[in-house]
């Protein structure tokens, strides 16, 4: 794992080939994606409501959690789009301060 530091945001790069890369299933190709997620970082954070607003616009499966981010870690909200992919919503690090 690299990570990468782009400002405020946080990149990591993982080696298809480690244990954490084997997580994600195969590599890149005709029937594998090349990026598992992009984040938002969601500000001001309420849980409830998103989950709320989201559920009320047909999102199924969602996924929360308190992940590692570029602040820390705190809240998150896994979800994908009609295409397939990965979305991270995040919510501020363990006692930073939301904006909103």
């Amino acid at each position: 794992l690299v990570q990468l530091r782009a400002g405020s945001a946080l990149i990591d790069l993982v080696d298809c080939a480690s244990e954490l890369g084997r997580q994600g299933g195969a590599p890149p190709g005709s029937e594998a994606h090349n990026v598992d997620h992009v984040c938002f970082r969601v500000s001001p954070w309420d849980e409830a409501d998103i989950l709320a607003h989201l559920e009320a616009h047909g999102c199924m499966g969602l996924e929360v959690g308190r992940r590692y981010g570029a602040e820390g870690f705190g809240p998150s909200i896994y979800l994908t789009d009609p295409d397939g992919n990965g979305i991270e919503l995040k919510g501020p690090a363990d006692g930073a301060a939301d904006y909103g």
